[in-house]
């Protein structure tokens, strides 16, 4: 269905959205353990500067791209992807294939109050959605094998992680196998921009790749860092990919 392409460092699946929710119901169809993963500029510059991460995205079964820069890179660079595929959208669309396939899902993340909540909006939003089970997303070391006892008993069919990165990475890798979920995703900040509690940037801020100037302009003294700081290496990272060929 799709090629594989390299970016940086990491694999990246040249899917549309349609073609990403066919995969993943052949994943859930299959049975067995498949762990999915979203790249941005963030992300790859993280892994670039961290090996674990990069070979955790790199052995996933599925790899989308998050972000407008990482898409028009891939095409300057004459690696062409067909769309960015945003998580929180993804999430929602399978959100709603899971009421109509019934399929079994569980929230992992965010503040107990924000993860609740999401469970009980869409229910009400899609009927005949089953949540399996859902828990907040602050645990100590000794704690994590009981979160991962309580996955693996509800038996669900897709597991939505939503912690900070690389920890739900570095979680799902560890774990996906014995908790036995057919897909597993990391969802970062999606619940709360489910409940509301984070606003989504209008969609012609999307299209023109702005998403994070919104995000800044929320939280600016919390995002400065990360977007005007750290993510300025991935220019860098571009040029040594246009330089390499």
């Amino acid at each position: 269905m799709s090629d594989r392409i390299e970016i940086m460092g990491c694999h990246i699946d040249n899917l549309s959205m349609e073609e990403t929710l066919q995969k993943v119901e052949g994943f859930v169809d299959s049975g067995t353990y498949r762990q999915h993963v979203v790249v941005n500029v963030d992300k790859l510059v993280k892994a670039s500067r961290d090996d674990e991460l990069r070979r955790i995205i790199n052995d996933c079964d599925l790899v989308n791209v998050d972000g407008m820069p990482v898409v028009w890179a891939s095409r300057l660079l004459g690696r062409g992807l067909k769309e960015r595929v945003a998580g929180v959208d993804l999430f929602e669309a399978l959100m709603e294939r899971s009421a109509e396939n019934a399929w079994r899902v569980y929230l992992l993340g965010a503040r107990e109050e924000v993860v609740s909540e999401v469970k009980r909006l869409y229910e009400r939003k899609y009927p005949g959605l089953t949540v399996a089970g859902y828990r907040n997303g602050y645990w100590t070391s000794e704690e994590e094998a009981g979160v991962v006892e309580q996955i693996t008993a509800a038996r669900a069919d897709l597991l939505f992680v939503a912690i900070s990165s690389p920890k739900k990475e570095q979680f799902l890798n560890r774990y996906q196998a014995e908790m036995k979920v057919p897909f597993a995703m990391g969802v970062g900040g999606t619940f709360d921009v489910a409940v509301g509690k984070v606003k989504r940037a209008p969609v012609w801020m999307q299209k023109a790749g702005l998403e994070w100037f919104y995000r800044f302009l929320q939280e600016p003294r919390r995002m400065f860092k990360r977007y005007f700081v750290d993510d300025m290496a991935f220019v860098w990272l571009f040029v040594k990919e246009v330089a390499r060929g």
